[in-house]
């Protein structure tokens, strides 16, 4: 039945396995030097691939940097000026100068 079709399948599946294993290890022995190209190969595309996930959380870091820097120059301009009904002429009279003491 179903679970013979099952075993004999998995069974076949280890066979496979188990060819393409030795034929590896035939190749490493044969040509070292293949292997190691392979590695290097599959080494440079983990790079590129850890490279565009670094750049693409920068980009997101950068968007969330200038969203706090927004959020912070916001929040400072409304203390900055003066509130209430006298506001108008107390920045009005910030920008009068003193008057000179004369002697």
């Amino acid at each position: 039945g179903v679970d013979q079709c099952i075993q004999k399948f998995l069974d076949v599946a280890r066979q496979t396995e188990c060819f393409f294993l030795q034929k590896r290890l035939q190749l490493s022995v044969q040509k070292p030097e293949q292997v190691i190209k392979e590695d290097v190969s599959e080494l440079r595309n983990e790079l590129q691939r850890k490279e565009a996930l670094i750049q693409k959380h920068l980009g997101k870091l950068r968007h969330w940097q200038q969203v706090l820097e927004d959020i912070s120059v916001q929040q400072k301009k409304p203390a900055e000026m003066p509130q209430g009904p006298l506001a108008y002429l107390e920045q009005a009279s910030a920008n009068i100068p003193a008057p000179m003491k004369q002697t």
